[in-house]
Protein backbone atom coordinates (compact mmCIF):
# COMPACT_ATOMS: atom_id res chain seq x y z
CA UNK A 1 0.00 0.00 0.00
CA UNK A 2 1.22 3.49 -0.87
CA UNK A 3 0.83 5.64 2.26
CA UNK A 4 1.33 9.40 2.55
CA UNK A 5 1.86 10.68 6.10
CA UNK A 6 1.54 14.41 6.77
CA UNK A 7 3.33 15.32 9.99
CA UNK A 8 1.78 18.13 12.00
CA UNK A 9 3.86 20.87 13.57
CA UNK A 10 3.79 19.13 16.95
CA UNK A 11 5.84 16.30 15.41
CA UNK A 12 8.74 18.75 15.09
CA UNK A 13 8.14 21.03 18.04
CA UNK A 14 5.91 20.53 21.06
CA UNK A 15 3.87 23.51 22.19
CA UNK A 16 5.95 25.87 24.32
CA UNK A 17 9.30 24.24 23.50
CA UNK A 18 12.27 26.37 22.39
CA UNK A 19 13.06 25.86 18.70
CA UNK A 20 16.47 24.29 19.27
CA UNK A 21 18.10 21.74 17.02
CA UNK A 22 18.10 19.26 19.92
CA UNK A 23 14.36 19.64 20.54
CA UNK A 24 13.53 19.26 16.87
CA UNK A 25 15.68 16.17 16.50
CA UNK A 26 14.20 14.56 19.63
CA UNK A 27 10.67 15.09 18.31
CA UNK A 28 11.57 13.91 14.83
CA UNK A 29 13.05 10.76 16.35
CA UNK A 30 9.77 10.00 18.15
CA UNK A 31 7.78 10.61 14.95
CA UNK A 32 10.05 8.43 12.84
CA UNK A 33 9.88 5.57 15.32
CA UNK A 34 6.09 5.59 14.94
CA UNK A 35 6.08 5.87 11.15
CA UNK A 36 8.60 3.04 10.82
CA UNK A 37 6.07 0.70 12.43
CA UNK A 38 4.02 0.70 9.21
CA UNK A 39 6.94 0.45 6.80
CA UNK A 40 6.84 -3.32 6.30
CA UNK A 41 5.13 -4.11 2.97
CA UNK A 42 4.19 -0.47 2.33
CA UNK A 43 5.59 2.46 0.38
CA UNK A 44 6.02 5.55 2.58
CA UNK A 45 5.90 9.20 1.59
CA UNK A 46 6.33 11.78 4.37
CA UNK A 47 5.44 15.47 4.31
CA UNK A 48 5.80 18.01 7.10
CA UNK A 49 5.19 21.61 8.16
CA UNK A 50 7.86 24.30 8.48
CA UNK A 51 6.18 27.44 9.86
CA UNK A 52 8.25 27.89 13.04
CA UNK A 53 11.46 27.08 11.21
CA UNK A 54 10.83 29.67 8.50
CA UNK A 55 10.03 32.21 11.21
CA UNK A 56 13.33 31.45 12.95
CA UNK A 57 15.29 31.72 9.71
CA UNK A 58 13.61 35.05 8.97
CA UNK A 59 14.71 36.31 12.38
CA UNK A 60 18.25 35.13 11.75
CA UNK A 61 18.30 36.65 8.28
CA UNK A 62 16.89 39.91 9.60
CA UNK A 63 19.65 40.11 12.22
CA UNK A 64 22.32 40.33 9.53
CA UNK A 65 21.88 43.89 8.32
CA UNK A 66 24.52 43.83 5.59
CA UNK A 67 22.15 42.11 3.13
CA UNK A 68 18.37 42.23 2.73
CA UNK A 69 16.29 39.43 4.25
CA UNK A 70 16.12 36.41 1.96
CA UNK A 71 12.75 35.90 0.21
CA UNK A 72 10.27 33.44 1.65
CA UNK A 73 10.63 30.86 -1.11
CA UNK A 74 14.38 30.64 -0.45
CA UNK A 75 13.89 30.44 3.32
CA UNK A 76 11.28 27.75 2.75
CA UNK A 77 13.70 25.71 0.67
CA UNK A 78 16.37 26.04 3.35
CA UNK A 79 13.97 24.90 6.07
CA UNK A 80 12.70 21.83 4.23
CA UNK A 81 16.26 20.79 3.49
CA UNK A 82 17.08 20.97 7.19
CA UNK A 83 13.94 19.17 8.34
CA UNK A 84 14.18 16.59 5.57
CA UNK A 85 17.73 15.80 6.62
CA UNK A 86 16.61 15.16 10.20
CA UNK A 87 13.68 12.97 9.14
CA UNK A 88 15.80 11.05 6.64
CA UNK A 89 18.54 10.40 9.19
CA UNK A 90 16.23 9.38 12.03
CA UNK A 91 14.09 7.13 9.80
CA UNK A 92 17.28 5.32 8.82
CA UNK A 93 17.69 4.35 12.49
CA UNK A 94 14.32 2.54 12.59
CA UNK A 95 14.16 0.70 9.26
CA UNK A 96 16.50 -1.96 7.82
CA UNK A 97 19.94 -0.64 6.89
CA UNK A 98 19.50 -1.48 3.21
CA UNK A 99 16.42 0.75 2.84
CA UNK A 100 17.00 3.82 0.65
CA UNK A 101 15.68 7.24 1.68
CA UNK A 102 15.54 10.53 -0.20
CA UNK A 103 14.55 14.11 0.52
CA UNK A 104 13.23 16.14 -2.41
CA UNK A 105 12.71 19.89 -2.21
CA UNK A 106 9.38 20.11 -3.96
CA UNK A 107 8.03 23.06 -5.93
CA UNK A 108 4.28 23.65 -5.80
CA UNK A 109 2.56 25.79 -8.38
CA UNK A 110 0.19 28.53 -7.27
CA UNK A 111 -1.97 30.88 -9.31
CA UNK A 112 -0.54 34.44 -9.23
CA UNK A 113 -4.15 35.64 -9.60
CA UNK A 114 -5.28 33.74 -6.49
CA UNK A 115 -7.35 36.14 -4.32
CA UNK A 116 -5.06 35.30 -1.40
CA UNK A 117 -2.39 37.53 -2.94
CA UNK A 118 -4.73 40.49 -2.40
CA UNK A 119 -5.46 39.51 1.21
CA UNK A 120 -2.26 38.50 3.02
CA UNK A 121 -3.19 36.69 6.21
CA UNK A 122 -0.44 34.28 7.27
CA UNK A 123 2.00 35.66 9.90
CA UNK A 124 5.67 34.93 9.25
CA UNK A 125 9.04 36.03 10.52
CA UNK A 126 10.01 38.33 13.37
CA UNK A 127 7.88 40.60 15.55
CA UNK A 128 8.18 44.39 15.53
CA UNK A 129 7.01 47.41 17.46
CA UNK A 130 4.36 49.53 15.73
CA UNK A 131 6.95 52.14 14.80
CA UNK A 132 9.25 49.51 13.27
CA UNK A 133 6.36 47.86 11.46
CA UNK A 134 5.20 51.16 9.96
CA UNK A 135 8.71 51.98 8.77
CA UNK A 136 9.25 48.55 7.23
CA UNK A 137 5.84 48.62 5.53
CA UNK A 138 6.69 52.00 4.00
CA UNK A 139 10.16 50.86 2.89
CA UNK A 140 9.37 47.39 1.55
CA UNK A 141 5.65 47.56 0.78
CA UNK A 142 4.96 44.66 3.15
CA UNK A 143 1.61 44.13 4.82
CA UNK A 144 1.91 44.23 8.60
CA UNK A 145 -0.73 43.09 11.10
CA UNK A 146 -1.05 43.22 14.86
CA UNK A 147 0.04 40.11 16.74
CA UNK A 148 -0.84 40.58 20.43
CA UNK A 149 1.13 43.68 21.50
CA UNK A 150 3.53 43.49 18.52
CA UNK A 151 3.29 43.45 14.75
CA UNK A 152 4.33 40.86 12.18
CA UNK A 153 4.52 40.61 8.46
CA UNK A 154 1.59 38.74 6.93
CA UNK A 155 1.89 37.04 3.55
CA UNK A 156 -0.49 35.37 1.12
CA UNK A 157 -1.42 31.72 1.46
CA UNK A 158 -2.67 30.72 -2.01
CA UNK A 159 -4.15 27.35 -2.87
CA UNK A 160 -1.80 24.75 -4.38
CA UNK A 161 -2.70 23.91 -7.97
CA UNK A 162 0.01 21.50 -9.14
CA UNK A 163 3.00 19.58 -7.83
CA UNK A 164 6.07 19.89 -10.04
CA UNK A 165 8.46 17.01 -10.60
CA UNK A 166 6.00 14.12 -10.31
CA UNK A 167 8.04 11.84 -12.60
CA UNK A 168 11.15 11.72 -10.38
CA UNK A 169 8.96 11.46 -7.27
CA UNK A 170 7.13 8.44 -8.72
CA UNK A 171 10.42 6.88 -9.86
CA UNK A 172 11.79 7.04 -6.33
CA UNK A 173 8.57 5.63 -4.85
CA UNK A 174 8.38 2.80 -7.37
CA UNK A 175 11.97 1.90 -6.47
CA UNK A 176 10.88 1.63 -2.82
CA UNK A 177 12.60 4.72 -1.48
CA UNK A 178 11.14 6.21 1.68
CA UNK A 179 10.46 9.66 0.32
CA UNK A 180 10.37 12.97 2.21
CA UNK A 181 8.86 15.66 0.00
CA UNK A 182 6.30 18.47 -0.12
CA UNK A 183 7.75 20.03 3.03
CA UNK A 184 5.89 23.13 4.16
CA UNK A 185 3.38 22.62 1.36
CA UNK A 186 6.21 22.82 -1.16
CA UNK A 187 8.00 25.94 -2.35
CA UNK A 188 5.36 28.30 -3.83
CA UNK A 189 6.14 28.98 -7.48
CA UNK A 190 4.36 30.37 -10.53
CA UNK A 191 4.92 31.24 -14.18
CA UNK A 192 5.14 34.95 -14.88
CA UNK A 193 3.79 36.61 -18.04
CA UNK A 194 6.96 35.75 -19.97
CA UNK A 195 6.70 32.07 -19.03
CA UNK A 196 9.54 32.21 -16.51
CA UNK A 197 9.20 30.07 -13.38
CA UNK A 198 9.49 32.25 -10.27
CA UNK A 199 9.29 31.88 -6.51
CA UNK A 200 6.38 33.55 -4.71
CA UNK A 201 6.46 35.57 -1.49
CA UNK A 202 3.84 33.29 0.03
CA UNK A 203 3.30 30.15 2.06
CA UNK A 204 1.15 27.14 1.21
CA UNK A 205 -0.99 25.14 3.60
CA UNK A 206 0.86 21.89 4.21
CA UNK A 207 -2.22 19.67 4.47
CA UNK A 208 -3.91 20.99 1.32
CA UNK A 209 -0.67 20.54 -0.63
CA UNK A 210 -0.19 17.05 0.80
CA UNK A 211 -3.68 16.04 -0.35
CA UNK A 212 -2.84 17.26 -3.86
CA UNK A 213 0.48 15.41 -3.76
CA UNK A 214 -1.17 12.21 -2.50
CA UNK A 215 -3.73 12.36 -5.32
CA UNK A 216 -1.02 13.07 -7.90
CA UNK A 217 1.16 10.09 -6.94
CA UNK A 218 -1.77 7.64 -6.71
CA UNK A 219 -1.55 7.11 -2.95
CA UNK A 220 -3.80 4.46 -1.42
CA UNK A 221 -4.08 6.11 1.99
CA UNK A 222 -3.55 9.65 3.30
CA UNK A 223 -2.80 10.03 7.00
CA UNK A 224 -2.93 13.55 8.44
CA UNK A 225 -1.15 13.13 11.76
CA UNK A 226 -1.95 15.58 14.51
CA UNK A 227 -1.92 15.74 18.33
CA UNK A 228 -5.54 14.63 18.82
CA UNK A 229 -7.08 11.25 18.11
CA UNK A 230 -9.50 12.50 15.49
CA UNK A 231 -12.01 15.16 14.49
CA UNK A 232 -14.49 16.40 17.08
CA UNK A 233 -17.69 18.37 16.77
CA UNK A 234 -18.28 21.05 19.42
CA UNK A 235 -14.72 20.62 20.69
CA UNK A 236 -14.17 21.70 24.28
CA UNK A 237 -17.85 21.78 25.21
CA UNK A 238 -20.22 19.39 26.99
CA UNK A 239 -21.62 18.49 23.57
CA UNK A 240 -18.35 17.43 21.94
CA UNK A 241 -18.56 14.30 19.79
CA UNK A 242 -15.77 12.32 18.15
CA UNK A 243 -16.25 11.55 14.46
CA UNK A 244 -15.38 7.95 13.61
CA UNK A 245 -16.07 8.15 9.88
CA UNK A 246 -17.68 10.52 7.42
CA UNK A 247 -18.58 10.98 3.78
CA UNK A 248 -16.57 13.90 2.36
CA UNK A 249 -19.69 15.81 1.29
CA UNK A 250 -21.24 15.56 4.76
CA UNK A 251 -18.25 16.54 6.89
CA UNK A 252 -17.43 19.42 4.53
CA UNK A 253 -20.81 20.98 5.38
CA UNK A 254 -19.87 21.42 9.04
CA UNK A 255 -17.36 24.23 8.51
CA UNK A 256 -14.42 23.78 10.89
CA UNK A 257 -12.31 26.75 11.96
CA UNK A 258 -9.58 27.74 9.49
CA UNK A 259 -7.11 28.21 12.33
CA UNK A 260 -7.43 24.69 13.68
CA UNK A 261 -9.02 21.60 12.10
CA UNK A 262 -10.42 23.31 8.99
CA UNK A 263 -7.51 22.82 6.55
CA UNK A 264 -6.97 19.23 7.71
CA UNK A 265 -10.61 18.31 7.15
CA UNK A 266 -10.65 20.06 3.77
CA UNK A 267 -7.45 18.26 2.73
CA UNK A 268 -8.95 14.90 3.71
CA UNK A 269 -12.17 15.77 1.86
CA UNK A 270 -10.24 16.73 -1.28
CA UNK A 271 -8.26 13.50 -1.32
CA UNK A 272 -11.26 11.25 -0.65
CA UNK A 273 -13.40 13.03 -3.21
CA UNK A 274 -10.75 13.13 -5.95
CA UNK A 275 -9.48 9.58 -5.58
CA UNK A 276 -12.31 7.53 -4.06
CA UNK A 277 -9.83 6.37 -1.42
CA UNK A 278 -9.55 7.01 2.31
CA UNK A 279 -8.01 9.86 4.27
CA UNK A 280 -7.59 9.62 8.04
CA UNK A 281 -7.04 12.38 10.60
CA UNK A 282 -5.59 11.02 13.82
CA UNK A 283 -2.81 10.82 16.34
CA UNK A 284 0.62 9.71 15.19
CA UNK A 285 0.94 7.32 18.15
CA UNK A 286 -2.09 5.44 16.70
CA UNK A 287 -0.55 5.00 13.25
CA UNK A 288 -0.61 1.19 13.29
CA UNK A 289 -4.29 1.19 14.26
CA UNK A 290 -4.99 3.91 11.67
CA UNK A 291 -3.52 1.74 8.89
CA UNK A 292 -5.54 -1.19 10.22
CA UNK A 293 -8.72 0.90 10.06
CA UNK A 294 -9.20 0.96 13.83
CA UNK A 295 -8.37 4.57 14.82
CA UNK A 296 -8.70 8.18 13.73
CA UNK A 297 -11.44 9.92 11.78
CA UNK A 298 -11.82 8.19 8.41
CA UNK A 299 -13.14 10.23 5.49
CA UNK A 300 -14.28 8.16 2.55
CA UNK A 301 -17.02 7.91 -0.07
CA UNK A 302 -17.74 4.45 1.35
CA UNK A 303 -19.27 6.05 4.46
CA UNK A 304 -22.88 7.15 4.46
CA UNK A 305 -23.35 10.42 6.35
CA UNK A 306 -21.37 10.86 9.57
CA UNK A 307 -20.67 8.15 12.14
CA UNK A 308 -19.72 8.99 15.73
CA UNK A 309 -17.72 7.10 18.32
Amino acid sequence: MRIVVALGGNALLKRGEPLTSENQRANVRIACEQIAKVYGGNQLIITHGNGPQVGLMALQSNAYKEVPMYPLDVLGAESVGMIGYMIQQEMANFVPKDVSLATVITQTEVDPKDPAFQKPSKPVGPVYSKEEADAIAAEKGWTMAQDNDKYRRVVPSPLPTRIFGLKPLKTLIENNYILICGGGGGIPTYYDESGRLCGAEAVIDKDLATALLASSIDADLLIIATDVDGVYLNWGTDQQKAVRAAHPDEIEKIGFASGSMGPKVQAAVNFARNTGKTAVIGELSDIERIVAGEAGTRISKDTQGIEYR
